[in-house]
């Protein structure tokens, strides 16, 4: 870099480009995870396969947190919709990566279609966020206290593990 250029843009650009690699992995952990089974970012993902790995996490989850008969009644179907739900939503985050190497690679560069193809990627993750973030208030309205305490315990330990995403 040389001494007259501003450095500012660069980091801003950095920084805008951590914060949704960051928001994406919010959507992407959790619900988003178990939606999708472990083959997460490599292609279409067997639905069968992903609901058999859906109930594997909830039922660990369960065991975990001591849930109730209960309360699993009413835990089910929450994760089973936002699964449902954030399937399309990493379909869509994975077509806004695909097209961004597509672009980045392109003989000649196309500023704007980068752009669009930047935006569309913060929309499908910020739609994952919020509906993350809908399914895991949905799930702490059914938990007690302690319960909300031990999965947020297990979210910080999974998050550590795959070398990242912390909560607190």
């Amino acid at each position: 870099m040389f001494a007259h250029e501003d450095p500012k843009p660069r980091r801003r650009f950095f920084k805008l480009a951590a914060a949704t690699t960051a928001v994406a992995g919010l959507g992407g952990y959790g619900l988003n995870a178990l939606a999708h089974g472990r083959g997460r970012g490599r292609g279409p993902i067997d639905p069968a396969r992903a609901e058999e790995h859906l109930e594997r996490m909830l039922q660990h989850m369960y065991v975990e947190i001591d849930a109730t008969e209960a309360q699993k009644q009413k835990l089910d179907p929450i994760a089973k919709q936002a699964a449902k739900d954030l399937r399309p939503l990493r379909e869509k985050a994975r077509e806004a990566r695909l097209k961004s190497v597509e672009l980045l690679s392109a003989d000649t560069i196309d500023r704007g279609a980068i752009e669009k193809a930047r935006v569309e990627s913060i929309h499908a993750a910020d739609a994952s966020s919020k509906r993350f973030t809908q399914a895991l208030t949905d799930f702490a309205e059914v938990l007690t206290p302690e319960q909300r305490r031990k999965l947020a315990a297990r979210m910080q330990r999974r998050g550590e593990r795959r070398g990242g995403m912390r909560f607190g």
